[in-house]
């Protein structure tokens, strides 16, 4: 027994139809009575369970179970009930009485038809994208200096947080039956928490940033910049033989520009203390990022490209950021 996906409906002789309570139906088809009386032999209870699962991703037209390509000739109506222990489908005679009206069945075609329109419009529309994005971010040294020894602004790995906020577009640019060109574009709002290992405080000084020994115990301190940016990534999404969606990946750029910077220390006491300044941070950063879709989970990595601080005015380090978005 196989399954295949016609275009538009059959005009069989004889059929058997399936009616469910969300008005889905399920035809049959067969060359003649015999081929129906056959089906006893077959388990109508997994054909019922593996064709639902089909009916959700039709892209367009009746889905039919065919036996060496023959129709059925008389329509016989099917009475599907789940219970707890299953699916039972019981054959309700052939009387007048239990068949579907052609109106019926007309107007059951056209809400299916307008469903699967509205899906594949969906799929390969504009679609538009929101979420929220976690992570964590590091440094990565790109070259040292002896004003800016890498022990004054080491990182606490887990307490170094990235947090953002997206929304943009995602039109298909290339649409094919198993896989699809997409690109994502957009707007996010982002804070990157640098929080240091030690008790080692961001101060700003005419010639520089730096990063001296507190002379106390601190509960954390950090630096934390608030960036505001447009992220443009190409993403190939491809699907399986019923047209579900797989996976996807991306690999593109973003741009930033600084909206806000300060440090904050929490004392050991609790007390906390909180500093707005640039500290000498470069406003534009810029740099490249990569996506790998898993269901409704966008995992990411974000590299800058450009430095941190401004040359001469602070470490030479590029930012780090990975996680995932929902």
């Amino acid at each position: 027994m196989t399954l295949a996906t016609q275009a538009k409906p059959l005009s069989p002789t004889d059929s058997l139809v399936i009616r469910f309570a969300n008005r889905t139906r399920l035809v049959i088809y067969g060359p003649d009575k015999a081929s129906i009386q056959a089906l006893s032999n077959y388990d109508l209870n997994k054909i019922v369970r593996e064709m639902g699962m089909k009916l959700d991703s039709v892209p367009g037209g009746p889905t039919a179970i065919s036996q060496d390509g023959g129709r059925f000739l008389k329509d016989t109506v099917l009475v599907v009930t789940k219970k707890q222990d299953g699916v039972t489908v019981v054959i309700s005679g052939t009387n007048d009485s239990a068949k579907t009206p052609d109106s019926q069945k007309d107007k059951d075609d056209q809400q299916y038809k307008q469903a699967s329109e509205r899906a594949k419009r969906r799929r390969e529309g504009n679609n538009f994208d929101y979420g929220v994005s976690i992570g964590l971010n590091n440094f990565i040294q790109q070259s040292t200096s002896v004003a800016y020894p890498e022990d004054s602004y080491d990182l606490r790995p887990l307490g170094s947080r990235y947090f953002a906020l997206s929304a943009g577009a995602m039109p298909t640019i290339i649409r094919g039956k198993y896989a699809s060109l997409k690109l994502y574009y957009g707007v996010e709002v982002a804070w990157n928490n640098f929080m240091f290992e030690g008790n080692n405080v961001a101060e700003k000084t005419p010639t520089g940033v730096a990063f001296p020994d507190a002379g106390r115990d601190l509960q954390k301190s950090k630096l934390t910049v608030c960036t505001i940016g447009v992220p443009v990534v190409p993403r190939v999404t491809f699907y399986n033989s019923d047209g579900r969606k797989i996976c996807h990946i991306g690999l593109g750029g973003y741009v930033n520009y600084r909206l806000d910077s300060y440090r904050k220390i929490k004392e050991a006491d609790g007390s906390k203390d909180r500093r707005h300044s640039d500290y000498y941070l470069n406003n534009i950063r810029y740099g490249l990022m990569a996506h790998l879709g898993i269901r409704s989970f966008d995992f990411f990595v974000k590299y800058d490209l450009s430095p941190l601080f401004e040359v001469g005015k602070g470490p030479d380090v590029r930012t780090l950021t990975f996680g995932v978005g929902f």
